[in-house]
C-alpha cells in the first residue's frame, strides 16, 4: 500500500514537471508571436526593448520638415518616344486595314524608334516610314509596361492622301493643371499631385523624357456635383522662370527639382511631417488654391484612415465641410491633386482623388509614401 502511494505522487510530480514546462513553452510562444518584426521609432522618442527571444529591426524616422505647398502648378510634359493613344482602319485599294493593330502594337505602347531612327513627334514617325523603299516592312522599337519590344509593321498606302500609314494615332506631348504638395529645403525637390499622369485612354502612367513644372494662376473653377466632377482652370504664366524641372512621375505623385527655394505666406518656416501612426479621425485642413495666387486653409474631417504598409493613394477619406470651398467648388475638384492636408500642426498627405457621386467627398495619400517615391 506505501509503496503505491509513492508511484501515484511520483506520477502527480511529473505531471506537474510536464504541465509547467508546456505552461512555460506556451507562453512563450504567444510572447514571440507578439513581438513584431519591424518596429519604427521616431527620432525624437525613447523606446526600451528588451528582447532576447528575437531578432527585431529597428528603423528610426527622422524628424522630416517640408515648405507646405498648396500652389496652383501647370505641368508641361514631353514624354519618351511618340505614346499610342489611338488605332484606326485606313482606307485602301484593297479595303479597310489596320496595319499597326495586325502587328500587336497596342493604345499605350510608346514608339521609340523606325526603322533605327529615334522619334519624338508624330511627324518623325511619318517622316521615317515614307523614306526609303514605298510600302517596305518596317522595324518599330516600342516600350510597354516598361519593357522594350520590337515588332514589324506592314504599312499601307492611303487612299485619301496617298501617304503610307501605320493606322495609329500618336501624341508626344501632355499639359494639366495640379497642385504641389510640398517643397524639401534641404533636397530642393518639389512633390506635388499625390498621384501620377496617366494616359487618357489606358491610364497608363506616362514615362517623362522631359517637362517642366509651371508657375499658374486660377482663372475659374467649374463646380462639382454628384456624378459630374468639377474642375479648376487655369493659365501658366511666367514660362521663362519655371518653378522647377519635371524629373519623375510616379503613381504616388509627380517630382521635380525647384529652379529657386519655393515660399508659403501661410506657413514661412518647414512643417514637420506626421507619419500615418500619427493621424487621427476627425478634424484636418487642406491648404490649396481655387482664386487667382491666393492660398487658402479650408476645413475637412478625415472619416477614415486606412493603416498601409506598402504605398497607395487611398489612405483616407476625407470630406469637406468647410462652407466656403464648398460655395466656391462643390468640394473637390480636378486640379486640386497634391493639396497638402494638415493636422495638428503637421502635414499629414495630400488629397489625390474625388468621390464621383459626393463631391465634398475625396481620398488622400499619406505624405511618407510621397517622400518615399521622391527618394
Amino acid at each position: 500500500m506505501e509503496q503505491s502511494k509513492v508511484k501515484h505522487s511520483f506520477r502527480v510530480f511529473l505531471f506537474g514537471i510536464v504541465f509547467l514546462l508546456c505552461g512555460v513553452t506556451l507562453g512563450s510562444l504567444l510572447l514571440y508571436s507578439a513581438i513584431p518584426d519591424h518596429i519604427q521609432v521616431f527620432s525624437n522618442e525613447t523606446k526600451t526593448l528588451d528582447l532576447p527571444m528575437k531578432e527585431v529591426k529597428i528603423s528610426v524616422l527622422p524628424e522630416k520638415t517640408l515648405i507646405v505647398g498648396g500652389h496652383s502648378v501647370g505641368v508641361r510634359m514631353d514624354v519618351s518616344g511618340v505614346l499610342v493613344v489611338g488605332l484606326e482602319e485606313i482606307s485602301t485599294e484593297q479595303g479597310k486595314v489596320n496595319p499597326g493593330l495586325q502587328a500587336g502594337i497596342q493604345i499605350g505602347d510608346s514608339v521609340l524608334s523606325v526603322e533605327g531612327i529615334s522619334v519624338n513627334s508624330a511627324e518623325d514617325v511619318q517622316k521615317a516610314l515614307n523614306n526609303g523603299t514605298p510600302g517596305r516592312t518596317v522595324r518599330l522599337k516600342l516600350l510597354r509596361k516598361g519593357e522594350v519590344e520590337t515588332v514589324y509593321v506592314n504599312p499601307v498606302q492611303s487612299t485619301e492622301d496617298h501617304t503610307w500609314k501605320l493606322g495609329i494615332w500618336v501624341k508626344e506631348k501632355t499639359a494639366g493643371l495640379g497642385t504641389v504638395t510640398y517643397f524639401d529645403p534641404v533636397t530642393g525637390m518639389i512633390g506635388a499631385l499625390g498621384h501620377g499622369i496617366t494616359e487618357t485612354n489606358t491610364g497608363q502612367i506616362l514615362n517623362v523624357e522631359d517637362g517642366q513644372m509651371m508657375f499658374s494662376r486660377v482663372e475659374s473653377v467649374l463646380q462639382g456635383s454628384s456624378g459630374k466632377p468639377g474642375e479648376i482652370r487655369g493659365i501658366f504664366y511666367e514660362a521663362d522662370k519655371p518653378m522647377g524641372t519635371l524629373i519623375h512621375n510616379s503613381e504616388y505623385g509627380i517630382f521635380g527639382v525647384a529652379e529657386s527655394d519655393l515660399t508659403n505666406p501661410l506657413f514661412p518656416e518647414p512643417v514637420k511631417v506626421g507619419y500615418q501612426s500619427e493621424i487621427e479621425t476627425g478634424p484636418a485642413q487642406i491648404l490649396t488654391t481655387v482664386d487667382g495666387n491666393t492660398l487658402e486653409l479650408f476645413d475637412i474631417e478625415i472619416e477614415k484612415i486606412d493603416k498601409q504598409s506598402k504605398p497607395d493613394t487611398k489612405g483616407m477619406v476625407i470630406r469637406v465641410t468647410d462652407e466656403k470651398l464648398i460655395k466656391k467648388s462643390g468640394g473637390i475638384v480636378q486640379g486640386m491633386s497634391g493639396s497638402p492636408i494638415l493636422q495638428n500642426g503637421k502635414i499629414i498627405g495630400a488629397v489625390t482623388h474625388v468621390l464621383v457621386n459626393d463631391p465634398r467627398k475625396g481620398y488622400g495619400i499619406f505624405i511618407e509614401w510621397m517622400l518615399k517615391e521622391s527618394n
